[in-house]
Formats: C-alpha cells, structure tokens, sequence
C-alpha cells in the first residue's frame, strides 16, 4: 500500500490546504499520515500565548493544545488518516511575543536544524507540506528545515493564507521554479474534516457559513508545486 506524509505545521493547516487531496488518496487505497509539528500543550500560558487562547473563549487553565489535538483527531477521522503530533511549541511559547512577530523574521534562537533533526525520517511514496504562502513563522521553519533534508516535496497552497491578497511569499522564487499541479480532491470531505476545528473558525473564517463560503468558492480544485509523479493520474488535472 503507498504510503503520503503531510508534514503540517499546525493542528489544521493540512485539512485546509489539502484536506480534499488527503481524502482522495485514502480513497485510491493509500495510507496518509498527517504529522503536526508545534502541537505541545504549555501549562500556565502568559501574555501574547495566553491571549491566543482566552480570546477564542477558552478559560485560562483549559488546556488548549489538547483540545485541538482531539479536534486534530476527528478531523483526520473524516480524512481517513492517521495523526501524529510532534512535541514542539507553536510560535507564542518560544518568544514570539504578538502577532506581527508571528509572521515576522524567525529568532535566531529558532534554527530550522533542531526542527530537521526531529522530523519523521521513515520512508513515503509521497512527502506534502506547505508553502509557507502568508509567512507565519512556524509555517517558514517546517519549509526550511524541509529544504535543508533535501527531500521530494509536494508542496501545497497555504489555505486561508492564499486566498488575502496581502499575503507574503517568502519562497516565492523558488516554489515558481517547479512545477504546478493541480488535484481534484474531495471538497465534501474536505469541509468536514475542516468543520473538526471548531476553536479555529470564528477567528479565521467568522463561523462555519463563512468556512463553507470560503471553501465553496475554492472549489474542488487543490494546488500544489513539486514533485507529482506518485499522485494517481486520475485525480490529477
């Protein structure tokens, strides 16, 4: 059985960008696993972490980071995937103290090489992460400690990300040297497994109709660049 590996960088980035890719793979009779990097629960939170969850209306002492690993769960379950959960902090707890730092220079005391070092080394038919399209730090770390293991990567449209107009390319240059793909994947499966992440949708997308709103006008249709040689022809525009 072929087996892809989508290296997320949060607990809902690979849903949200490739979520209707990941469906249909698992349809096509491939085993998926979606590994998440940053997904380490921190007690007693303070400041910009903190806020990051009490102004979604979650309590002070509600672990947060296992609420969203259940909701991880569920959405995986509607993929037919299977989750893993890397023990890195998100961007808040390692000193990113508000949210332009989120999607400002990496600190230096955040080198890619620690994360290369930590990243599943097993073998994969077919290796997904993102682009890092919007620029959010953790999201550029996941890309270059990719580049630096020098692995085949098919790498996907940062979704909402993407979609605002002005979102930042930091690999820009180089995503355009490869080559384009797009899927059709799954959109039914794609929404719900979306819809899993319940303490993510009022901040990013206002609600569940503004998800649905969103996907709808996405489509069906999943981009990505990179190496596409092991996708199944048939879901392959």
């Amino acid at each position: 059985m072929p087996h892809a590996l989508a290296l997320s960088p949060h607990l809902d980035d690979a849903a949200f960008s490739c979520g209707g890719t990941l469906a249909r793979l698992v349809q096509q009779g491939w085993s998926v696993t979606v590994c998440t990097v940053f997904t380490r629960s921190v007690t007693a939170p303070s400041g910009f972490a903190l806020a990051c969850q009490t102004d979604k209306g979650l309590a002070p002492d509600v672990d947060y980071m296992a609420l969203r690993r259940a909701e991880d769960a569920a959405a995986c379950a509607v993929l037919g995937a299977e989750p893993l959960w890397l023990n890195w902090p998100e961007a808040p707890h390692r000193g990113y103290q508000d949210a332009a730092a989120l999607f400002g220079r990496p600190l230096e005391e955040d080198p890619a090489h620690g994360l290369a070092e930590t990243l599943p080394d097993g073998p994969a038919d077919l290796l997904l992460a993102p682009q890092a399209v919007g620029g959010h730090v953790d999201h550029v770390l996941l890309v270059q400690a990719l580049r630096l293991q020098a692995r085949p990567v098919l790498w996907w449209t940062d979704f909402p990300y993407a979609t605002r107009a002005a979102s930042v390319r930091p690999f820009d240059a180089d995503m355009k040297r490869l080559a384009e793909c797009q899927v059709e994947g799954d959109a039914q499966a794609r929404l719900h497994a979306c819809a899993a992440y319940t303490t993510q949708l009022p901040f990013q997308f206002g609600g569940m109709k503004g998800l649905e709103a969103a996907l709808n006008a996405e489509g069906d249709v999943e981009s990505f660049r990179g190496d596409a040689a092991r996708l199944p022809r048939g879901i392959v525009r």
